[in-house]
């Protein structure tokens, strides 16, 4: 029998949509307590095993991000549980994680530790990352003068070269140059060889055809299906041309 590395059960994540109202009004109590509250994730259940890759699909809007990040623990669902069996998490994602008024050097160290990563392993792995982020000079700059292609190539570094035991990508293979790319792909690859279990958001089917052991599709907020990874990815493609 297979370990399994991480469970979701039953989770539904609400947020507040303030957006109908003036920003006075949305810092009181009462205004936050007449907020509109849209369910971004409605009673989704999942489990992924040690070691394999799941691929998370849908539309702009339908949640995918929103789920990612309470696995992460940015967050926590308003109904449900997530179990991540006490596996060490990373999330990469563009603008998540790293404090702009602090260089990239500095963020690369504040990064694994909050990963769990010992400070001694995190220097010992220093210059690897900073080498694979082709960053240069740049890593002793503040973060907030990166591009955003510069930013997912240090998220990339990071998250790839630090060990965790789940890793959770959003969207950040699709961005940077096409040599990175291609770089960052060849050590997916190698990471999908070792014990590394993979949550990929992404709209790039073919990225999740390369990759993906199984598919999950969610649909405002639903669950839609979960399963092998042509078949579900041929279902959510029908879908999009209606």
């Amino acid at each position: 029998m297979k370990d399994i590395a991480l469970e979701c059960k039953h989770v539904s994540i609400d947020y507040r949509d303030l957006s109908h109202m003036s920003l006075a009004k949305s810092l009181r109590k009462d205004g936050i307590k007449r907020a509109n509250v849209v369910r971004a994730v409605n009673d989704v259940s999942f489990s992924v095993n040690k070691g394999e890759i799941l691929g998370i699909v849908g539309r702009n809007g339908s949640g995918k991000t929103t789920l990612l990040r309470s696995v992460a623990g940015i967050f926590q669902p308003d109904e449900g549980i997530i179990d991540t069996h006490g596996n060490r998490v990373s999330l990469m994602a563009i603008g998540i994680g790293f404090n702009g008024n602090n260089t990239g050097r500095e963020n690369i160290l504040k990064s694994g530790m909050l990963l769990g990563c010992e400070l001694d392993y995190v220097k010992e792995h220093m210059d690897e990352i900073i080498e694979f982020s082709e960053l240069g000079d740049f890593i002793d700059r503040p973060v907030r003068t990166y591009s955003s292609g510069m930013y997912s190539k240090l998220s990339f570094a990071v998250t790839a070269i630090l060990d965790t035991d789940i890793m959770l990508v959003d969207e950040v293979l699709s961005v940077g140059d096409e040599r990175f790319r291609k770089k960052s792909f060849k050590k997916m690859e190698e990471l999908m060889l070792s014990d590394r279990t993979v949550l990929i958001v992404s709209h790039a089917t073919n990225t999740l055809e390369q990759f993906c052991d199984k598919v999950l599709w969610i649909n405002d907020g639903h669950l839609m299906q979960l399963g092998e990874t042509n078949e579900v990815l041929s279902a959510y493609n029908e879908s999009m041309q209606l």
